[in-house]
């Protein structure tokens, strides 16, 4: 069964960092696109960042330049290194995973973990 556990977020204040992590155990983690996706209050979630199995990567335009994710396989996790944190990055993350294997956020996700709460406030 596809589980995923992400932890990580938090408050912090614009120009500031925060690095997400999802857990991932007990699937054929490498062999899955991973995701990370957002919600802001309001709003349609959106597709922040993909990463294939082979390593091909999918930004947002609004996140290209501050935000990288990361897939250590044998960790069975995925991470999102954000930095120059903006106020419009305030919403709750998800983790998504799909065998599809396709960075597109556009894509179907089978996937997605419970979210992670970010606030980027002054």
């Amino acid at each position: 069964q596809v589980q995923l556990v992400e932890s990580g977020g938090g408050s912090v204040q614009p120009g500031g960092s925060l690095r997400l992590a999802c857990a991932g155990p007990g699937f054929t983690f490498r062999s899955y696109a991973l995701g990370w996706f957002r919600q802001a209050p309001g709003k349609e979630r959106e597709g922040v960042a993909c990463i294939s199995s082979s390593q091909d990567t999918y930004y947002a335009d609004s996140v290209k330049g501050r935000f990288t994710i990361i897939r250590d396989n044998a960790k069975n996790t995925l991470y999102l290194q954000m930095n120059s944190l903006k106020p419009e990055d305030t919403a709750m993350y998800y983790c998504m995973a799909d065998p599809s294997d396709v960075a597109d956020p556009g894509y179907e996700w089978d996937y997605e973990g419970q979210g992670t709460q970010v606030t980027v406030s002054s």
